[in-house]
């Protein structure tokens, strides 16, 4: 199937200074999209209330899960989210677990392993948490699902360098596989590493920081050390000719102006471009 486009705005997820910025990056990417092939979710403007939580914006954050579900429902085709913040990336995965013959596997390229709970997040930010959510893990309405969740056996993570205490206890108790940033020029090796889960297909999350500041200036949270943009490409792309792609999600643009966002909008359309050669 054809890559089916779903652009969520969402900035509710982020406490960062510049979090507003991801629904303007949304929108900026959103404008190279195809039209035919491209829905967008109405976020609503306010920022929402934890209410007891420990998830900051959760009301907000809950009723635009709900809305990108109905979006996702009747795609009739393989779903690529945008985001916006990571937060974004729970549903997604939501949709297509239980979507399709086979087993999921999640391969996870982010600057930081997104694996808190409310209990162990020092800000309180879903995206910080969002991964852990997807194994089943966090706030009610927010965690997935038993039908829906991953195992932490499924989940390869790419290019984290940023870790949290509690996030460094869940990688070590349940052996998540993990893979550096410098390593990703050896992308037999890390579909190797998703294959040996035993699944089926993979769903690919990029948020942008996982790329080295030096690629790009739109991000929340820069971080030294990150990937080189064509070996990110590359990897993608290996992956993909290795496992059929169920979904993916890129998130994390947040341009400082318009004119910022068209210098970055080059290296983001060419993994959207990898991600969408999945769709098959």
């Amino acid at each position: 199937m054809p890559a089916a486009f779903v652009v969520v705005p969402q900035w509710q997820g982020s406490v960062s200074a510049r979090a507003m910025s991801h629904a303007e990056g949304a929108h900026a990417i959103s404008g190279d999209l195809p039209a035919a092939a491209t829905v967008t979710v109405d976020v609503p403007v306010e920022a929402g209330d934890a209410l007891g939580t420990g998830v900051q914006r959760y009301s907000a954050l809950r009723r635009i899960g709900d809305r990108m579900r109905d979006a996702m429902s009747g795609l009739g085709g393989i779903p690529i989210a945008i985001g916006g913040d990571c937060g974004i990336a729970s549903t997604a995965v939501a949709a297509v677990s239980t979507g399709g013959p086979g087993s999921l596997a999640v391969l996870w390229l982010d600057a930081h392993p997104d694996l808190n709970t409310p209990d162990t997040s020092p800000s309180g930010a879903f995206t910080g948490m969002v991964l852990r959510a997807i194994t089943g893990e966090g706030a009610a309405g927010l965690a997935l699902s038993d039908a829906e969740r991953i195992a932490p056996s499924r989940i390869v993570l790419g290019g984290v360098r940023a870790i949290d205490d509690g996030e460094r206890d869940y990688i070590d108790a349940h052996g998540v596989a993990t893979v550096d940033a410098d390593r990703f020029g050896e992308a037999d090796a890390v579909a190797d590493l998703l294959a040996a889960t035993g699944a089926s297909r993979v769903y690919v999350h990029v948020d942008l920081d996982v790329l080295d500041p030096s690629a790009i200036s739109g991000l929340s949270y820069p971080l030294p050390f990150g990937a080189d943009p064509d070996q990110l490409v590359g990897l993608i792309r290996t992956v993909l000719a290795r496992l059929p792609l169920a979904g993916a999600s890129i998130a994390g643009f947040a341009p400082s102006s318009p004119a910022a966002a068209i210098d970055d909008l080059p290296t983001i359309l060419r993994l959207i471009g990898a991600l969408a050669s999945g769709a098959r």
